[in-house]
């Protein structure tokens, strides 16, 4: 009989048991956490220069971990460049762009393909706790969303914070010159309902840092994976009582401000954890500040444009990595990398293997966040589905050339421009008569890139 009680209890066990890899991870693997800000200028930190808006949790975060100046996101706006966070690829492999349809809207009836792997999915396989608490866009059909690509975990807007515009609202730009919540229907969600409509954006940052703060201590006996895309300071711009006129920027201070404060809640509500050596932290932005809209736009400090180009203000951001025992404190890369790279990095960490039916293009951060090289050799500026731009190495040629939204369609170039962007990074010089060997090189470079280049249907048009 006691053997029999045995045999029953060893069966339950074994069946109950753990993978390989959630024990590994467990034992080992560090959390991880992402804050995504949302069109965020490279030039809009106190640690990256801005005189006047005060970033001191930001700062701090700085001092105590990495700077990474040579930072890409993977597109110059939303959609886009969420979708290759999450899934390691350019997003004209998952077809999460478009020449026509910049981003996905309310009426869209596209969004993440069911056959793209996240990084919630990837970790999810080695035990990880997952949530995203934020900024989603990328669907808000239910198939697309959060819960349905591996995040146990929802609370958020399901798109920008600027659709659902209700039709009496103040016409052109005197809703943002003054917003007031009910000029936008955007629904907040938890998990897959409709829990508040429209959003109270003044408290937004605020419950997105409450939930995320939440989340963390409870998860403390195994490994969590927090992915944090903020609303802010995406326009319309809000920020709740405690921040109303408190910088010195202004309006547009204040909302960074408050992101400050958020980040300075996650930092120290992880240094007061059990894991506070076993956590990676990063912060970056999906694509550049919004230029256009003035002094409610962000700073891209001395890069080129802003949000919806491909010169660097478009895509280049300002990053900070935070690990501590890990990274050393106050170091600086100048490595080149990507919020694709967070993909692989991740995986890696967990010891879970990259899926080998698909082209990454994600890259091991490891031996960058302990002062090392990169692997990643160039960046590819994609606008849609049209290369515009690479950058190899110090250099960045321009195949085609688009401002922002000023400019209805691209230049192409047929002797390309190049610009030496250590000694240039404004990309005012262009240097192409002068090093045609480089432009022959980065020509190569480009061809060999087509050759995978295979354009997936675009989930923006449907």
């Amino acid at each position: 009989m006691k053997q029999i009680l045995f045999s029953f209890i060893l069966g339950l066990l074994l069946l109950n048991k753990p993978s390989q890899e959630a024990v590994a991870a467990t034992a080992k693997t560090p959390n991880i956490v992402i804050i995504f800000c949302d069109d965020l200028g490279y030039g809009d930190l106190a640690c990256f220069g801005h005189p006047t808006i005060a970033t001191p949790h930001l700062d701090q975060m700085a001092n105590e971990g990495m700077k990474l100046t040579q930072f890409y996101s993977a597109a110059p706006v939303c959609t886009p460049s969420r979708a290759a966070l999450l899934t390691g690829r350019l997003p004209m492999r998952n077809g999460m762009c478009s020449n026509k349809r910049r981003v996905l809207f309310p009426n869209s009836n596209g969004g993440i393909p069911k056959n793209e792997v996240t990084i919630a999915e990837q970790l999810k396989r080695a035990g990880y706790a997952t949530a995203c608490i934020g900024k989603w866009h990328l669907g808000h059909h239910a198939q697309f969303l959060p819960t349905n690509n591996g995040f146990d975990y929802y609370f958020g807007i399901p798109y920008s914070n600027d659709m659902d515009r209700v039709n009496d609202s103040p016409k052109g730009r005197g809703a943002f010159n003054d917003p007031q919540v009910e000029f936008w229907n955007v629904p907040l969600m938890q998990n897959e309902e409709i829990i508040e409509r429209p959003a109270d954006q003044t408290t937004i940052t605020k419950r997105y840092t409450e939930k995320a703060v939440e989340f963390i201590k409870s998860n403390q006996d195994a490994p969590y994976f927090l992915y944090l895309p903020h609303s802010m300071p995406h326009v319309p711009l809000f920020r709740s009582e405690a921040f109303a006129n408190k910088s010195l920027r202004g309006l547009y201070g204040d909302v960074i401000e408050e992101i400050d404060w958020s980040v300075g809640q996650i930092l120290e509500t992880i240094r007061r954890s059990p894991a506070a050596d076993n956590t990676l932290v990063f912060f970056t932005s999906d694509n550049g500040p919004w230029l256009i809209f003035n002094e409610q736009g962000g700073s891209a400090g001395l890069l080129r444009d802003g949000k919806g180009s491909t010169w660097e203000g478009g895509m280049r951001e300002p990053t900070l990595a935070w690990w501590p025992g890990t990274i050393a404190p106050g170091s600086v890369s100048r490595q080149l990398a990507s919020t694709m790279d967070i993909f692989a990095t991740a995986s890696e960490m967990a010891q879970v293997e990259l899926p080998k039916d698909r082209i990454l293009d994600s890259y091991d951060l490891t031996p960058v966040l302990q002062g090392g090289p990169s692997q990643r050799k160039a960046v590819f500026y994609y606008r849609g589905y049209r290369l515009m731009a690479v950058r190899h190495g110090d250099w960045k040629m321009h195949l085609m050339t688009q401002d922002a939204y000023v400019q209805p369609q691209p230049v192409k170039h047929d002797t390309p421009l190049l610009f030496n962007l250590h000694e240039d990074p404004s990309e005012k010089w262009d240097v192409s008569k002068e090093h045609p060997n480089v432009v022959k090189q980065l020509t190569e470079v480009v061809q060999e890139h087509l050759k995978t280049a295979k354009h997936a249907e675009s989930q923006l048009e449907k």
